[in-house]
């Protein structure tokens, strides 16, 4: 199967997770996913009242330079770690 099925798969089978991860698994699930589809975060940094936007932000932008591939590899690895512990 190719990495880019493969990632695509995990996406779905993340949403029938049965307990809701902790936030920071969250952040880091939202940021390598954003990497692994758009690559380098190129958005402008949420106002200071958006906190949910502003780590998502933040979370997605320490990932720079990271290559789409590696970032689809670690989310691929990071559901299975999920699944296995909130399913």
């Amino acid at each position: 199967m190719a990495l880019v099925e493969r990632f695509n798969e995990a996406a779905e089978h993340v949403k029938n997770l049965t307990k809701r991860p902790e936030d920071e698994e969250l952040l880091e699930l939202y940021a390598l996913y954003k990497q692994g589809n758009f690559g380098d975060n190129n958005t402008a940094k949420p106002g200071i009242l958006d906190i949910k936007g502003r780590h998502k932000w933040e979370a997605w932008e320490k990932l720079k330079g990271t290559s789409k591939d590696t970032a689809m590899e670690k989310y691929i690895a990071i559901v299975k770690k999920l699944i296995d512990k909130y399913s």
